[in-house]
């Protein structure tokens, strides 16, 4: 039964659930709201598609269209944002972004909590959640505060609307947040409703264009602020590699390693319960074959881009690195990435990797999914074999 909150969204959202109808109507919309520059089409005609995959998307709700709709718009308003700032102030664009940290593996393998514990340093500065959903140069303090209050109304919505997707990942609107939340284009759509109709444009997409704009992005959030080393993450990083490195050729690469099944399993819950929000019925079975198929192809790209990193470039992470005793391992981790481990740091590890207050364990099946150990071993058969190689180091 969906909860009370979202029921009651849903009705008040239906009349407006028509537009979906015309999807390239509620584009233009969006288009026009974002004052968006011109010649931009390559950018924009990849969210119109989507937009338009969306539109079509089976089981989608009322509280869905509007999740669609915010997605697309906030991304054309940041674009638009974000190319203002570059043709007022183009030494923006010359702002070195030297030897970041990117943070990456397969989703629930520790890299919220190995970001988190990077994060501690205050040689390290991680994106907020509120500046990666409204990017700017520094904002006068009245400015700053509609944003974080608006992000928190977006965190707010989701645990309204799931309340235990933050047991599962705990949306923080002044929190360190991952990169998802700035790329453009990402799989991340298909963790919302069931459009297997952007995959083969998603497969086929340059993502050259997506990084040198996350670099952008960076560079505005860091121009006129005390520079510091970037701390990056997104599991989704890791079949976008050679990409990623092209535009940040000196990034050292955390890679974060779990049991594919727990892993596969833990982020199929997850996807259920963001899911929830915007799709009724679910199909825990299409939840679980879509994502064994986008992970594994996920790593099988990771794995491929893996032997063109130099090796004192890359660190690899084994869960039990942090997940069993994170005071012995983020030592081990700082002095892998040439970052000083404080005794300040030490004093705010306990902090950094406390579960949040009333928050419950998560549980998890394969079998929920339509899944077993045997489907997910075989599809990261190549992948469990170098995790066997970090095990051992």
């Amino acid at each position: 039964m969906d909860p009370l909150p979202l029921t009651l969204a849903n009705l008040l959202l239906g009349p407006g659930f028509r537009a979906r109808r015309a999807p390239d109507r509620a584009f233009d919309r969006l288009l026009d709201a974002a004052g968006s520059t011109e010649d931009d089409e390559r950018f924009t005609d990849g969210f119109r598609h989507l937009l338009r995959c969306w539109a079509a998307a089976e089981h989608l709700t009322p509280v869905g269209w509007l999740s669609a709709r915010g997605h697309v718009g906030r991304h054309l308003a940041n674009r638009a944002r974000i190319r203002r700032l570059l043709a007022a102030h183009p030494e923006i664009e010359r702002e070195p972004v030297e030897r970041p940290v990117f943070v990456v593996g397969l989703p629930r393998t520790a890299t919220t909590l190995t970001h988190g514990i990077l994060s501690l340093s205050a040689d390290h500065r991680c994106p907020l959640l509120w500046e990666l959903l409204t990017p700017d140069l520094e904002l006068p303090p009245r400015e700053t505060e509609q944003a974080i209050t608006a992000a928190r109304r977006l965190v707010g919505g989701i645990n309204l609307f799931s309340p235990r997707f933050r047991h599962i990942h705990n949306l923080r609107a002044e929190g360190p947040e991952e990169c998802t939340f700035a790329l453009p284009h990402t799989v991340m759509p298909l963790s919302q409703a069931e459009i297997p109709e952007y995959l083969p444009w998603h497969e086929t997409h340059d993502f050259g264009a997506d990084y040198r704009y996350l670099k952008q992005i960076y560079q505005v959030l860091q121009h006129g602020r005390p520079r510091r080393r970037w701390v990056l993450k997104s599991p989704l990083h890791l079949e976008n590699l050679d990409a990623l490195r092209a535009v940040f050729p000196d990034a050292t690469i955390v890679w974060t390693h779990r049991d594919p099944a727990t892993a596969v399993a833990s982020f199929c819950s997850l996807v259920e319960h963001g899911m929830a929000v915007n799709t009724r019925p679910l199909d825990l079975h299409w939840i679980g074959a879509t994502w064994l198929e986008l992970l594994a192809r996920s790593a099988a790209r990771g794995l491929a881009s893996r032997a063109k990193i130099p090796r004192e470039s890359l660190v690899d992470v084994p869960y039990s690195w942090l997940g069993s005793d994170p005071a012995a391992g983020a030592p081990k981790l700082y002095a892998a990435v040439g970052a000083a481990w404080t005794e300040a740091d030490a004093a705010r590890l306990p902090a950094a990797v406390a579960r949040p207050r009333g928050s419950r364990v998560h549980s998890y099946d394969l079998a929920r999914y339509g899944l077993g150990r045997a489907d997910v071993d075989a599809a990261f058969a190549e992948y469990n074999a170098l995790r066997a190689e970090v095990d051992r180091a």
